[in-house]
């Protein structure tokens, strides 16, 4: 026999609570219309299987007594304790009664890439979902037009069998849901063509849904009553839509900042200069001051992402990478000599001067892309 706390991966003496929500966790995660992996399909039975027996009193009981706990009948090792109790203290289907057919839809989650612009400033997307809806032509009832349920003939209507079994301690009565009804206590004998009964179809849905500014990836948006309409037309499930953001070309995001890198001359470092880049804004104008050195930062406030809680944005951190030119032509070198003799540099040994952390600078680009890219 399977391992049901085992497939749900809940300890035997789990409530109901813990049982549910661990179930529904994993659905979301298994459920086939969500999950392309082809051994999804199969691990989702396991685990609503498992779910169907341990959420059940009845069930879980006579599973926990080593018994089946799909046998409809009594006998053996398929009653426990608590139909002993019934039994003497006048328990039984009165106390339970027929299941409802209307029942509560399942969660669903679904995942959508957005750009970083998207992400920073937020937007409006549609999302074409296939997913249960409430049957049109039967209105959810599961029935034919013009006919309703019947009361089951087999249980009286009450959902439930009794047995009288004989057993150690005499004859005990036991209660089981009825076969003929599932535990129901009607029977649709006319169901509806389209949904067979069920009360809902699958067809394409269109949801528009609006994601707001400063969403990352991992955020989910809750969207109440847009999961899969319950069976008999019950009420839907809420569907989660988990954000992924793509990577961008040349902005690197870090929480609501964002980092980009350029390159300038060494001329233009020791000149000074203004270069345009491009940010999430349009254009903008990075002011380069006389001696820049290569590894400083300028920063722009107000032009990072959006804070998703509060308000304002974060800061755009401008990297700057001075250049040093591999070749130079005949005029050129002559004029480094001369610059470098005015400045009293043209000495055989120069010292190199460390950062305060104890790296050269020059090294410094390539430990930010390997920071952003871990």
């Amino acid at each position: 026999m399977s391992d049901f706390y085992g497939t749900l991966g809940v300890d035997r003496d789990a409530s109901f609570d813990e049982i549910k929500k661990v179930y529904r966790k994993l659905a979301r995660e298994y459920h086939p219309d969500i999950n392309d992996d082809p051994s999804a399909s199969d691990r989702f039975k396991e685990i609503t299987k498992a779910y169907e027996v341990l959420s059940d009193p009845d069930k879980r009981q006579r599973y926990d007594m080593g018994g089946d706990p799909f046998s409809q009948f009594g006998g053996g090792a398929n009653f426990g304790f608590g139909d002993i109790m019934d039994a003497f203290f006048g328990g039984g289907a009165s106390n339970r009664g027929p299941r409802a057919r209307m029942r509560n839809g399942q969660d669903a989650l679904i995942r959508i890439e957005i750009d970083l612009q998207e992400a920073c400033f937020g937007t409006d997307r549609e999302l074409n979902i296939e997913t249960a809806v409430p049957c049109d032509v039967c209105s959810g009832s599961g029935c034919a037009d013009g006919a309703q349920p019947t009361t089951c003939g087999i249980c009286k209507g009450r959902g439930e069998t009794q047995q009288v079994t004989r057993s150690i301690i005499g004859q005990v009565m036991t209660s089981r849901p009825c076969a003929a009804c599932q535990g129901y206590g009607s029977v649709i004998s006319k169901p509806c063509n389209e949904c067979a009964g069920d009360g809902r179809v699958r067809a394409n849905k269109v949801i528009p849904i609006k994601i707001p500014a400063g969403v990352e990836t991992g955020n989910r948006i809750q969207m109440s009553g847009a999961g899969e309409v319950g069976p008999g037309g019950g009420p839907a499930g809420d569907l989660y839509v988990e954000i992924i953001e793509v990577p961008h070309d040349f902005l690197i995001r870090e929480g609501n900042d964002l980092h980009i890198s350029i390159s300038i001359p060494m001329t233009s470092a020791a000149l000074g200069t203004k270069v345009n880049i491009e940010t999430l804004d349009g254009l903008k104008e990075v002011v380069i001051k006389p001696g820049f050195i290569s590894g400083q930062t300028v920063t722009l406030k107000d032009l990072g992402i959006n804070k998703l809680r509060g308000h304002g944005r974060g800061d755009l951190i401008v990297h700057v990478e001075v250049q040093t030119p591999a070749k130079l032509s005949k005029e050129q070198e002559e004029l480094l000599k001369s610059l470098a003799k005015l400045r009293g540099e043209s000495g055989d040994v120069v010292s190199t001067h460390k950062r305060s952390d104890g790296h050269n600078s020059a090294g410094f680009f390539g430990r930010f892309r390997d920071a952003f890219n871990r």
